[in-house]
């Protein structure tokens, strides 16, 4: 199978004009995906592979044009198979915000870069203006993300999962749901951290903030991806620069009340260490990817704080009663749980 894949991956440059390029590894993600960066020449490009049935391009191709146009340095397509999974995507550089911090770069400009992009985007964007195939984010994807909790985690630390533990905890969800689900205020793209963003510093502007990992971006609410960029499931960010840029935010902003934004991010980022959590425990013992667990204790912080605002009221008691501090730990690989 692996040399089906890579001989379709060869002959899809052939046929793009890229016949005899050189390909270099670059990454998987948390998904089936995997990218290359090409050569031919002095001319580079990077390439998507994303395996059918597991994976679909056609939600990449939607967002990044639909970027493009708004203007946000979105990769661009340079050669596109829906049907085999390839996509050939302008070629952004190595300088992730990860990367730029970890060689000095000045975290609080590229921080504040990166809230200006989403000020903008917000302006831009919309749920009347964005491709119609891209999804709401609606209160039935909330509670299917909040349910990976329980499926995944719950039994790999020996949590009791009856029926009964479940209707709680989606009820609890629902009622602290219920502000943020109806919302339809913009296109989010949902995993917008320092990973996924890029430096561009020969562009102007939000221009600058270079935009990766999209295809998965639903139209719902304005805090989404600013509480994804300050409460990174990856990296410890300061209480004070969280703070900092939700003001800057909302300084940008004259049409938001502080309360209710700073309530959905409390509510939307509990929902997502949630899931957070229980897919980093699936990644483990479902595909094999135990790294993501070191990120675990960091991710249960994120939930305690979040669960101490008032709308997760019902959440705060489900996780007191039903995982308490004894359970809120870092799942053991499942050959380890199979071997006691």
């Amino acid at each position: 199978m692996d040399d089906k894949r890579a001989e379709s991956r060869m002959n899809f440059l052939a046929d793009a004009g890229w016949a005899g390029a050189k390909l270099e590894i670059l990454a998987a993600d948390a998904s089936f995906r995997s990218y290359y960066r090409v050569r031919a020449n002095e001319l580079r490009s990077i390439l998507m592979d994303a395996p059918p049935p597991e994976e679909d391009v056609r939600p990449f191709v939607a967002v990044a044009r639909y970027l493009a146009q708004l203007g946000f340095s979105a990769p661009r397509i340079l050669a596109e198979d829906e049907r085999r999974g390839f996509l050939l995507l302008e070629d952004l550089g190595d300088d992730t915000y990860t990367r730029v911090f970890a060689a000095g770069g000045d975290q609080e400009a590229l921080y504040d870069i990166a809230v200006d992009t989403l000020v903008h985007l917000h302006e831009l964007s919309s749920a009347k203006t964005a491709p119609p195939e891209i999804p709401p984010y609606d209160m039935e994807t909330l509670l299917a993300e909040a349910m990976l909790f329980v499926d995944w985690y719950m039994p790999a630390v020996g949590a009791p999962v009856s029926d009964t533990v479940r209707k709680a905890y989606e009820a609890a969800w629902r009622t602290a749901f219920a502000g943020v689900a109806e919302k339809r205020e913009t296109l989010v793209l949902r995993d917008y951290h320092v990973d996924n963003l890029m430096w561009l510093p020969d562009r102007a502007g939000t221009a600058r903030c270079g935009l990766l990992d999209f295809q998965d971006a639903l139209i719902g609410t304005r805090a989404y991806d600013l509480m994804s960029l300050i409460e990174d499931a990856r990296l410890d960010i300061p209480h004070e620069r969280s703070d900092r840029l939700i003001r800057r935010y909302l300084a940008a902003c004259g049409d938001v009340h502080e309360s209710e934004l700073r309530r959905d991010i409390a509510v939307l980022g509990a929902g997502r260490h949630a899931k957070v959590i229980g897919i980093f425990t699936r990644l483990c013992n479902r595909d094999g990817k135990a790294q993501y667990l070191k990120h675990i204790p960091r991710v249960w912080r994120l939930l305690e704080r979040d669960l101490g605002h008032s709308a997760l009221a019902p959440c705060a008691r489900w996780f007191t009663e039903h995982v308490p501090a004894e359970l809120r730990v870092t799942p053991k690989p499942a050959e380890a749980v199979h071997d006691r």
